[in-house]
């Protein structure tokens, strides 16, 4: 490879952080909130902020029991950062696919099985296996093309689009017009998944979790393409974030 071409290369962005595939993974981390708010239990398994606040009232109450339920969620989203960091090394010393293609491959084989999964199966197992997921997710997926951007949650998003908004009124400068339209994509699509996912609840139950897999599934086959085809020769270059 010449210098030229090398230069060309280094200055590239991933498909993995492609917007297009950002906007995805956050459309079905928005569907992953909505199906099991609506349908296993009442609760968001995007964060951990909502657990951990009802874990110190918990304790503070003197509820052991309570406590120590939620605990169960909290630990697999540590587990799911531990085990993503993990494995992100280990996976790139065998030179075939990265880490992140691997991931979306395992959430779009993981929803099917929980979307299958028959509603006599006690809500915490969906719970707790997105919990981790979703802590993969956002743990390995940092840089929307330079931007720090999250993909399981909005509430920064939102933050940022406020943030910038406000400098672009004040500056007029393209920057924050651009974190503007970044940001405020990010959101759009979270929204969208968590409202195809209320109505697919509404229509087809507990397996409605399937539809995200197509999400996935799109994403997973590009990203497949991309490590066995024109960026074979950049296995070895980490995302930016990392």
């Amino acid at each position: 490879m010449n210098d030229s071409v090398k230069k060309t290369n280094e200055s590239e962005f991933l498909e993995c952080e492609r917007k297009w595939v950002y906007w995805c993974l956050i459309a079905a981390a928005g569907w992953f909130g909505a199906y099991t708010f609506l349908l296993r239990g009442g609760v968001f398994c995007n964060a951990q902020t909502a657990n951990i606040v009802l874990f110190a009232m918990a304790v503070g109450r003197g509820d052991v029991r309570g406590a120590l339920y939620l605990l169960i969620p909290i630990s697999a989203y540590f587990a799911g950062a531990f085990f993503s960091e993990y494995m992100g090394k280990s996976v790139k010393k065998l030179h075939f696919l990265r880490w992140d293609t691997i991931l979306v491959g395992v959430e779009t084989v993981s929803v099917i099985i929980l979307g299958l999964l028959p509603a006599s199966v006690p809500d915490q197992i969906c719970q707790i296996a997105l919990n981790f997921i979703c802590s993969m997710q956002f743990n390995t997926f940092r840089q929307l093309e330079g931007t720090p951007a999250a993909t399981t949650f909005v509430t920064n998003h939102i933050r940022q689009v406020g943030s910038n908004l406000a400098k672009f009124a004040r500056h007029r400068d393209s920057a924050s017009a651009k974190k503007v339209r970044t940001h405020g994509a990010m959101i759009f699509f979270f929204f969208a998944g968590g409202v195809v996912s209320a109505v697919c609840c509404e229509w087809f139950g507990y397996p409605s979790l399937c539809g995200s897999a197509v999400i996935l599934l799109a994403v997973f086959i590009r990203l497949v393409h991309a490590d066995r085809s024109y960026e074979k020769n950049l296995l070895e270059r980490v995302p930016r974030g990392h």
